[in-house]
Formats: C-alpha cells, sequence, structure tokens
C-alpha cells in the first residue's frame, strides 16, 4: 500500500478487515524499528489522534504531532496569490513535515461553502503530490476511511466475520450546525464493497448524498425513517449537512432523533455512531446508554483501522 486516501487503496476488503482482527488480539506482534509517523491536524481531534498515536505505539513507531492552529506558522493553502497575512505555504510545509517521518498522517475538513471545491479535494490533493513520503487520511474533505474501516470492523466482530447477511441502515439525525458528509460518504463507499450487507441510507427529503456515494455505487435510498428501521441490524446514526443545497440546515426540529421507541421497532438492532455526539439532539440518553450501543467498541476499533494501514504501509516501504 503506498497511500492511504480511500478504500479504492486496498486490494481486498476482506483480507484487511482478516488482518486487522489478528492485529486486535496480537497488538505487539509486529515492531518496526527506526520509523516515524507524522500526524498533522488542521482541525480538532480526540479519537483520531489519540487511536493513531496508539496504533503507531504498537507497532513501535515514533511519532510527532502537529496542530496547524496551535503548534505551526499561518499556513497559505492557495496558489499563486501573495502572502501578505500568511508566512509558509502548504507546498514548502508539507515538503518539509514529510522529510521528517516515513508516514505523514493528514486530517483537514471541508470548508462547506464550494461544493466543487471540497468534492475535488482540492487541499488533500495538493498534500498528495506535495509529500515525500506515504499519506494517510485521517480526514479529508469528503472521506473518513479510517473511521469507516473500523465501523466495518465492528460490524464483523458481531457477526461472525459476514457469515450470514445482516441489515444496516445509516440513518440521518439532527445536529446544530452544519457537518461535512465524511462520514456518511466513506460508510457508504466501504459497506457497498461487502455483499452480505444489505445497507440503505435513511434520510430527510434534500438530503441525500452525492450520487457518488449512494445510487451511482448501488446503496439505496429512502425517506421514511420507521420504514428504513424494520428488520435493521446496525443503525447508524450521523448528520451531514445538504449536499444539494451545499452546506445548509433544511430540516429543524427532532422528528429523526434516534429514540428507544425508534429503535424498538426492530428490538435487536445495534446503535452506532461516530462520536463525538450530542446528546438527546442526536440521539436519547436512553439509546446511548443501552447495551445496545457499540459506540465505545467503534471506538476502540480505531486503534486497529489505523494500526493495520500502518503496518501495510510500513511493509510497502521495504
Amino acid at each position: 500500500m503506498k497511500k492511504f486516501f480511500s478504500v479504492e487503496d486496498v486490494v481486498n476488503v476482506y483480507d484487511l478487515i482478516k488482518e486487522a482482527i489478528y492485529l486486535k488480539n496480537n497488538p505487539y506482534n509486529f515492531k518496526y524499528k527506526n520509523k516515524t509517523i507524522g500526524l498533522v491536524f488542521f482541525n480538532p481531534s480526540l479519537r483520531t489522534r489519540i487511536s493513531c498515536q496508539k496504533a503507531a505505539f504498537n507497532l513501535g513507531c515514533h511519532t510527532w504531532i502537529l496542530d496547524i492552529d496551535k503548534d505551526s506558522w499561518k499556513i497559505e493553502m492557495s496558489d499563486g496569490g501573495i502572502m501578505k497575512t500568511t508566512q509558509e505555504h502548504l507546498k514548502e510545509a508539507i515538503s518539509v513535515m514529510s522529510m521528517y517521518c516515513d508516514i505523514l498522517a493528514v486530517r483537514t475538513f471541508p470548508n462547506l461553502v464550494n461544493r466543487d471545491y471540497d468534492y475535488n479535494e482540492v487541499i488533500f490533493k495538493k498534500i498528495l503530490n506535495y509529500s515525500r513520503v506515504p499519506v494517510v487520511n485521517m480526514e479529508s474533505a469528503t472521506l473518513h476511511p479510517l473511521q469507516s474501516l473500523a465501523d466495518i470492523i465492528t460490524i464483523a466482530e458481531l457477526t461472525s466475520f459476514f457469515k450470514k447477511t445482516c441489515k444496516v441502515v445509516l440513518s440521518w439525525a439532527p445536529h446544530v450546525k452544519p457537518l461535512p458528509h465524511s462520514v456518511a460518504n466513506s460508510f457508504s463507499q466501504w459497506i457497498s464493497k461487502i455483499k452480505e450487507v444489505n445497507f440503505i441510507i435513511t434520510c430527510p427529503e434534500g438530503y441525500n448524498l452525492s450520487n457518488k456515494f449512494s445510487d451511482g455505487i448501488g446503496v439505496r435510498t429512502i425517506h421514511n425513517q420507521n420504514k428504513a428501521f424494520e428488520n435493521a441490524d446496525f443503525i447508524y446514526a450521523k448528520n451531514w449537512s445538504s449536499y444539494s443545497n451545499y452546506g445548509k440546515i433544511i430540516c429543524n426540529g427532532n422528528d429523526w432523533m434516534i429514540t428507544k421507541k425508534k429503535m424498538k421497532i426492530t428490538n435487536k438492532a445495534k446503535f452506532m455512531h461516530c462520536l463525538p455526539v450530542r446528546r438527546n439532539v442526536v440521539v436519547e440518553d436512553s439509546v446511548l446508554d443501552s447495551k445496545s450501543s457499540i459506540v465505545l467498541e467503534q471506538s476502540k476499533n480505531r486503534i486497529f483501522s489505523s494500526q493495520i494501514i500502518f503496518k501495510k504501509i510500513i511493509e510497502s516501504l521495504s
């Protein structure tokens, strides 16, 4: 593996999941001396930062962490301008940082203003171009592949590695601010690779994901949440802003919040969320604190989704 931007960089998703689960059961079996992983954050992080650092430690690697807003000169992202308010250009910054590590992992966010700019992944493409070492996507404008891999690992562990068909529902849920599409896009992209999963997206009118991450990959979307929940084995709640009316909140109220009553439609579904989650906005306390909630298992598996990707890339360096 020469880079990790999306599931498209994975040769075989099933094999990767199996290897990740083996790694989880044997986290210290593989050690790589004198390797350094750089972690660069253009946006805040909790799980991504700590899980990637723990994953690197499990592999015997060193890490350094750079929070761009706090630890760096102000970075110029655009090309061809006169830098009067910024001190360093992304081109030099990424080039230099990549000389200080063997793997460069980077987290960026969308601006949620210019859809074409975000969906063309302008910033991340520049990072891939400027880096002199393999790059790992810790979240970009449109994708969050390490989260999605952790989610798939979690589902695999609870379904005997997809030995029987299961139904997974990705449900839009309310939020107080516009959020990126990256988790929803990425989860849809990954889960669609698993033939044993009956996957469906449910959301209000106006919140359909980009065709690239829904109809275009054979994923069905319906606008009746209760209907979607019928016979579900996993309900994954996530908010995202509108794609068609880009970056906007077009539906207010709590009608789509995940409640104990809605979870009883199946009486068997596990509740998933990538965290952080706003209690009693996205989901009721009674659901999040119930035995059906597997959000902490998802968070734990963030270590091993990162660890297997780091391992694959390190092995490709030799």
